[in-house]
This record gives structure tokens, C-alpha cells and sequence, in this order.
């Protein structure tokens, strides 16, 4: 049976959209963990694939505007041997460049050579503090965590030693009922491997495994949870680590914000006429909640940018479809509960 796409109508807007100045590169779509509340785990994915060197500067070169780059998607970035090179490539072009890594691969090789090209943010995915919580949500053993610490000690070690300016390491805890409770703990691990900061990460269910509505906090956090982000703030503030999450706001704020009545909770992003997520096949979509969402990925891309120019794509009939129906009352299915469900 033939894929029904989301419809592109008739006429659609006709005025260009400058290209983006932010991308999100999958430079890899492998993983050596199966988080039970990654779409990886449990939806359909593409074939693996790394994005080589090549195809990255293919794409790139191609926005001469590019400032910003996220070398992550559905994968693992330190598994892709060429991300040291493509961090370089983009420095080069004055790109600001970060990518989420579990750091089971970050050994002092991989270390020294994201240092040297010079990467600007490396950000450590660290969703439970002791090794039993870390494994159940992660997929992974229980010696996961201790070998995750030690890379980490060793790796602000390495950049302390060599006078380093960047990268700007930083945890990132998705919080949810599973491991909550163990949000000051990771305050702790901050201090102790020498991360200077601390994130609550946004999260975004999708209705299998730990990716469930019972997980999530937003916009129903309870006297618990706030009293947790609470000491969790304090005892950052004691140990000079900043706290912060997704987005503009702090934890504490993001986790109690009111329910929503807006009847276009989408209508605030810019993303579509801002950034582009493309996967390591080259796949284009409207951005990184894209692949979070269920059902045929293929009716929601909008072209391939190693098959035809990412202009022809980034305003081409598919996209303009795409931004007039996020203009409208009706989006197409990705935006239609973002707002809702996680922050912008």
C-alpha cells in the first residue's frame, strides 16, 4: 500500500524563507545503549549509517550562513571516527559546534582530539546517578556508570592540563518518575568530575517503554519534585555549578509551568524557518522532535539532502506545505502537540 503523506496543497506560499542558520547533523545514527525511552529503542529507525566528512561538507557548504551545529541525532557521535574532523571543519567556518554523548567512548584519544578541533559545548546525556538507575534506563549494565565517571574525570583532567578554553563540558538529566530522586545526586558527580554545569533536560514521551504521559512532569510537577530541583539548585549554587534547563528558564520553572489553554501551543517555535534536523542518510525534517514522533517517518520528510540541493529542499513544495500548515489551525502531526507536552 502506497504511503500517505501529509498533503501538500494545491497553492502554497510562494515567498522564500532564508536558508537556516542552525542544523542538526546525525553524524551518526548507531548507539552503544538502548534507552528504554529512546524512539531508537523502540520505533522504526533507518538503516545505520555514519555521516561521512564528505557529505557533511556537502550539505554544509551549501549554508554560508550556518552558525550554529549539532552533530547528534538517534545515535552515539563518539562512534563516528570522522566527528573529531567535522568538528575541525566547522570550527574553521567560525560554526558553533556541540554535540550529547553518553561518554562510554570519551578516552583520552577521543578527548585530545575533540580539544584540539576545537569544539565549543560537549554534553554528557546522565539521566540516573547510581549504577542500577543509569542501567535501567539506558539499557546498558551496571558498570556503565563508574566506567562513564572515570572517563569524565579523566577528560576535564586532560582539558585542565592542556590550558583549554573550550569544550564547555555539562551533564544533561531528562528528568522523569524514574529517577528523580537522584537529581542532587548528579549535582555531586558534577562537582566531583569537575563539569561546571548542570542541565534538566526536556522529556518527551511518545508511548512506549519509559517514554510515557506517567513519566513526564510538565506542567504537573508535585511538592516532591520542586523540593528536589530545589535542593538540587542549592547545593549548586554552594559548589559554584550552574543549573539551568532546556531552554529559557530554569529547572524549577520549566517543571512547574501551568497547563496550557493556548489553542496553537506550537505557534511560538521558530524553528521551521530557523533550523533543519538531517539524519545520516541525508533525510531532512523540521527539527530534532520529528523523529520522537510515531508513525511513518516518511510523512514527515521533507526531501534528501545528498540526493538535490538543501535550497531546492528548505523552500521547495514539501517545506512550504509544512510552514503553511504550522501557519494554520491545523499542523502537521509533529507540531500539533509541541507546546503540550515539552517545552519550546
Amino acid at each position: 500500500m502506497a504511503t500517505v503523506l501529509n498533503p501538500v496543497p494545491m497553492s502554497t506560499p510562494s515567498l522564500e524563507v532564508p536558508l537556516p542558520v542552525e542544523l542538526y547533523l546525525e553524524s551518526t545514527n548507531r548507539c552503544n545503549e538502548r534507552c528504554d525511552q529512546c524512539p531508537r529503542t523502540h520505533l522504526g529507525r533507518e538503516p545505520e549509517k555514519d555521516l561521512t566528512l564528505a557529505e557533511l561538507r556537502a550539505i554544509t557548504d551549501q549554508v554560508p550562513g550556518l552558525r550554529r551545529a549539532v552533530l547528534h541525532g538517534l545515535g552515539e557521535p563518539l562512534m563516528n571516527r570522522e566527528l573529531p574532523a567535522m568538528v575541525a571543519h566547522l570550527r574553521g567556518r567560525g560554526v558553533h559546534v556541540l554535540f550529547n554523548t553518553n561518554a562510554l567512548l570519551l578516552d583520552e584519544r577521543r578527548g585530545r582530539a575533540l580539544i584540539e578541533a576545537d569544539l565549543n559545548e560537549l554534553r554528557v546525556s546522565l539521566d540516573g546517578a547510581t549504577p542500577a538507575t543509569y542501567a535501567r534506563v539506558r539499557g546498558v549494565n551496571e558498570k556503565a556508570l563508574p566506567h562513564i565517571v572515570a572517563n569524565l574525570r579523566r577528560f576535564t583532567a586532560l582539558h585542565r592540563s592542556l590550558g583549554a578554553e573550550r569544550p564547555v563540558a555539562s551533564l544533561w538529566f531528562t528528568a522523569m518518575n524514574e529517577n528523580i530522586t537522584e537529581l542532587p545526586r548528579v549535582v555531586e558527580i558534577a562537582a566531583e568530575t569537575g563539569v561546571p554545569e548542570v542541565y534538566v533536560q526536556r522529556f518527551i514521551y511518545f508511548g512506549s517503554g519509559l517514554a510515557r504521559e506517567d513519566q513526564s512532569f510538565f506542567a504537573r510537577a508535585h511538592d516532591r519534585e520542586l523540593a528536589l530541583i530545589q535542593t538540587a539548585e542549592a547545593r549548586c549554587r554552594e559548589l559554584g555549578i550552574r543549573f539551568r534547563a532546556t531552554g529559557a528558564t530554569t529547572p524549577a520553572e520549566y517543571l512547574a509551568r501551568g497547563e496550557h489553554h493556548d489553542p496553537r501551543p506550537w505557534s511560538d517555535c521558530r524553528r521551521p524557518y530557523t533550523l533543519a534536523y538531517i539524519t545520516a542518510h541525508g533525510n531532512v525534517y523540521s527539527c530534532c522532535f520529528a523523529p520522537f514522533h510515531p508513525g511513518r517517518a516518511s510523512e514527515r520528510l521533507l526531501g534528501n539532502a545528498l540526493d538535490e540541493p538543501f535550497a531546492a529542499i528548505w523552500n521547495g513544495p514539501r517545506y512550504r506545505a509544512f510552514r503553511a500548515a504550522f501557519a494554520s489551525d491545523t499542523p502537521w502531526d509533529q507540531c500539533a502537540g509541541c507546546g503540550t507536552r515539552w517545552s519550546l
